[in-house]
């Protein structure tokens, strides 16, 4: 009886530990630079009207202290703002269990990309798209 009882909390932590991964792109997530793997950032992805949009809230050793947009479009209204608080992704879409038909700036490059979005595994993937090239990157929560 003691076996079973202990093969049941073991059962049921490991199910609620499946539970608890992050199933949705809404919340706090880390940026990995796809060359070092360090963290570069956190981004939090919040909805508005239905729609998806991501802010910086920290960035990880910046080259300059207080970086702002300065490779951004001049027609950009994200031209010359701080990246911290800076909207880089916007007016994602759900598409069954994706998000997609928004943008997503690269503020150290100024390129704005469209995007798609979806969680996998408890992780964020994030596609920038130019034509038909497209670069993947995973995010991860930023709570672990």
């Amino acid at each position: 009886m003691k076996t079973f009882f202990s093969l049941f909390i073991v059962s049921a932590l490991f199910i609620l530990n499946g539970f608890a991964q992050q199933t949705s792109p809404i919340g706090k997530w880390k940026t990995i630079d796809d060359n070092t793997g360090k963290t570069k950032s956190v981004v939090e992805i919040s909805e508005k009207n239905g729609k998806l949009f991501g802010m910086v809230l920290e960035l990880f050793d910046p080259e300059k202290p207080d970086p702002v947009c300065e490779e951004c479009a001049s027609d950009d209204p994200r031209y010359m703002k701080p990246i911290v608080g800076l909207e880089v992704i916007r007016n994602m879409v759900k598409d069954g269990s994706e998000y997609e038909d928004g943008d997503i700036l690269d503020p150290e490059n100024g390129k704005v990309y469209r995007c798609k979005l979806w969680v996998e595994d408890g992780k964020l993937k994030v596609r920038g798209y130019i034509s038909f090239l497209y670069r993947t990157q995973t995010w991860l929560p930023a709570d672990s």
